[in-house]
């Protein structure tokens, strides 16, 4: 089981005469990046929200946003009483010292800047347990989200290693004509500078067995697909935290496949290792998406 980085989650639930809504949504990231927006009241459990988030997540770029409305939509709002009083006090004394009236005082204070602001004061255990809830219910409906990017991502994951396990099969019926191919080769070049009297055909068969085995590939064969098998075993395994693990592992693919390359002294096997290459950088980039 895989799950991918990105995702999104949305859970809403009515307390008392609010409604408080939780949406989360994650995007790709190396590292963990958490964002949280809420109410100013709710601020005081940011620590504790935060610690909910982390005990689910490892990496990854996370905005979470908490949202509280009044049952008629609005956000839920208060007077400042005590800013109210002096404003009114103070325009009370003003039109008596100026000696001008007016009809709508109380509609020009409320529109004074934190006269009316969001409702403040701390959060008591019944509301926090509401939002406990809320927040418990999106990542619920968040982790779904990865689930099914995960199983869509771990199904062309498999699609592509069996692809470098294909092509890794096609190289052994290549490699008997490539090192004719390099013997007939080495013979002809040597032949056009020294005439055949000069050759000493014993020394030039050890020289011929020590070029090749310096371009042997069987180790790199061998561990390319022992390097496969094992990121299959890897995505089977129940536990979700594995696409660090497995982008190491197609590191080790990748050095394998680049060796393989400089070794080929073949455009047949060069073909299959330029093709085994496109394969391992859609690998890579799906699990830059994975958890």
């Amino acid at each position: 089981m895989l799950l991918s980085m990105t995702g999104y989650g949305r859970s809403t639930r009515q307390f008392r005469e609010k409604m408080i809504t939780v949406d989360i949504k994650s995007l790709n990231s190396k590292f963990m990046d958490l964002r949280i927006r809420s109410p100013q009241n709710y601020r005081t459990k940011e620590s504790e929200v935060r610690k909910v988030i982390t005990d689910v997540l490892s990496r990854g770029k996370i905005e979470l946003n908490i949202d509280i409305k009044s049952d008629n939509g609005a956000d839920v709002q208060t007077i400042n009483k005590r800013l109210f009083r002096n404003y009114y006090q103070d325009i009370k004394v003003l039109q008596q010292e100026l000696d001008f009236e007016s009809e709508d005082v109380l509609q020009a204070i409320l529109r004074i800047p934190n006269v009316i602001s969001l409702e403040e004061g701390d959060v008591d255990e019944e509301e926090w347990s509401a939002l406990r809830a809320t927040l418990n219910a999106a990542i619920e409906e968040f982790n779904k989200f990865r689930l099914r990017e995960g199983q869509a991502m771990e199904k062309d994951l498999i699609d592509q290693i069996h692809d470098i396990e294909s092509l890794l099969n096609q190289v052994d019926p290549l490699e008997k004509s490539r090192i004719d191919k390099i013997k007939v080769r080495l013979n002809r070049q040597l032949e056009e500078h020294l005439s055949n009297e000069k050759i000493d055909r014993n020394r030039f068969e050890q020289e011929v067995i020590y070029y090749l085995e310096k371009i042997d590939i069987t180790e790199e064969k061998v561990r390319l697909a022992q390097h496969c098998k094992y990121f299959l075993e890897i995505l089977q395994k129940q536990n979700v935290q594995k696409g660090k693990k497995l982008a190491f592992i197609s590191q080790e693919m990748g050095r394998e496949i680049n060796t393989l390359g400089a070794k080929a002294y073949s455009s047949e096997l060069q073909k299959l290792v330029v093709t085994m290459k496109d394969n391992l950088e859609k690998i890579k980039e799906q699990l830059a998406n994975a958890c």
